[in-house]
C-alpha cells in the first residue's frame, strides 16, 4: 500500500469512483463517506456511495444520503457501479470482510483502490495506496486532512463541513474521549468559521428516537444489566425477543454501551446483541485495559484500544457463558 499523498495527482482529473465503508455504517462511517462524496463532486467526479446495508434512521439527515446505495436493497444498482468504477474508497474499516456481503465484489474490482481508516492492523495488501493512523479521532478527522493536505480545503462547503463533524463528534463521545486531540478542536473551529451549525446536528443525531427507543433503553438497563464488581466489568445482553418486544430498528442500540461505563469504579463494558445471524458484541472501556486484544483474543473481532466489537456464532447464553468465563483470566488488569 502506497501512502495516500502518492494518490493526490489522481485526484485531478474526473473518474467514476465508489467510496464504500463498513456495514451497519455509524455517524463516522457515513459522515466521512459523504464528506468525500460531497468533495469528488466538486472536483468533477461521478460518485456513488455504497453501503454494504441499511443505516441507522438518524442519520438520514445528512445531505446526500438520499443518494447513497444500500447493497443489500439495491444489489444490480451497486454491482453496476461496482463495474463501472475507476477508483474506490474503503473508509472507516481496516479489513474487507468488515462489508459483509460486499466483500467477494470488492476483491474482484480492478478499479485503483485507497483506503482511509484508524482502526488496528489493516488489511494492507488489499489496497494500492492508503493510510491508516490510530492516533486518529475518527475517519471524519482524516478525511479533513485528506481535503486540506491535498489543496482543496476551499471545497470545504456546508455539505462537507456537517458531514465531517459528525462523524468527529460521534466517534470521540461529544469531545471527551482521549482521541479529541487539539488537532480535532483546530478542525472544528475551521468548520465553525465556515459558518457549521454545530446545535442542529447534535440534536439531529441526539434527539430524534422514538417513544419504543427509551422504554427499551429503561428496560435493558433494568434487566438485563449484570455488574461484575470483582472484575470493575459491567455486561449486558440482549436478547432477539427484547428487539421485537420494543420495535428496535438498526442504530436504536447506539451508544448503550457507553452507558454501562457511567456507573462508578467499572473500567470495562460490554454489551452482546442476539442478531439474526450472530451474536454481536460492543466493548469498551476506560484507561489501561485493551479491549481491541480482549476482542481479537476471544471473539473474532477488533478496533481500537478503548471501543472493539466482536461476533460470536453461538448460543446468546453461551457466548456470555464464554465472556464471564475469560473475564476471570483479566482480574488482575481490571483492578
Amino acid at each position: 500500500m502506497q501512502p495516500v499523498q502518492e494518490f493526490y495527482p489522481q485526484l485531478l482529473s474526473p473518474k467514476k469512483v465508489v467510496i464504500t465503508t463498513h456495514q451497519k455504517p455509524d455517524g463516522d462511517a457515513m459522515g466521512s463517506s459523504l464528506g468525500l462524496y460531497h468533495l469528488l463532486i466538486q472536483l468533477g467526479h461521478t460518485v456513488t456511495v455504497i453501503s454494504p446495508t441499511n443505516w441507522a434512521q438518524f442519520l438520514q439527515w445528512m445531505p446526500g444520503t438520499e443518494h447513497v446505495v444500500d447493497f443489500e436493497s439495491y444489489r444490480e444498482v451497486a454491482l453496476e457501479k461496482i463495474a463501472e468504477a475507476d477508483l474506490l474508497f474503503c473508509l472507516d474499516f481496516n479489513v474487507l470482510h468488515r462489508t459483509k456481503h460486499l466483500e467477494p465484489h470488492l476483491e474482484q474490482m480492478k478499479a485503483t483502490k485507497i483506503l482511509i481508516d484508524h482502526h488496528q492492523q489493516p488489511q494492507e495488501a488489499a489496497f494500492h495506496f492508503g493510510i491508516s493512523d490510530t492516533t486518529k479521532s475518527s475517519t471524519c478527522e482524516m478525511v479533513y486532512d485528506f481535503i486540506v493536505d491535498s489543496g482543496h480545503a476551499d471545497k470545504i462547503n456546508h455539505d462537507v463541513a456537517s458531514c465531517l463533524y459528525t462523524g468527529v463528534m460521534t466517534d470521540t463521545g461529544s469531545f471527551r474521549f482521549p482521541a479529541a486531540s487539539a488537532n480535532v478542536h483546530r478542525m472544528v473551529a475551521h468548520l465553525k468559521d465556515l459558518g457549521l451549525n454545530h446545535t442542529v446536528i447534535h440534536e439531529n443525531i441526539y434527539d430524534s428516537f422514538l417513544e419504543n427507543r427509551l422504554r427499551f433503553t429503561g428496560h435493558v438497563l433494568l434487566n438485563r444489566l449484570e455488574v461484575m464488581y470483582e472484575y470493575n466489568t459491567a455486561v449486558m445482553s440482549i436478547s432477539k425477543g427484547d428487539l421485537l418486544r420494543f420495535h428496535i430498528k438498526t442504530g436504536d442500540t447506539e451508544g448503550l454501551v457507553n452507558q454501562l461505563l457511567s456507573i462508578q469504579g467499572i473500567k470495562f463494558g460490554a454489551l452482546v446483541i442476539d442478531r439474526d445471524e450472530e451474536r454481536k458484541w460492543s466493548f469498551r472501556s476506560k484507561g489501561d485495559f485493551d479491549v481491541n486484544t480482549f476482542a481479537r483474543m476471544h471473539f473474532e473481532g477488533g478496533g481500537h484500544f478503548n471501543a472493539a466489537g466482536g461476533r460470536s456464532s453461538d448460543t446468546l447464553e453461551n457466548t456470555v457463558k464464554k465472556f464471564k468465563v475469560v473475564i476471570k483470566q483479566y482480574h488482575d488488569q481490571l483492578q
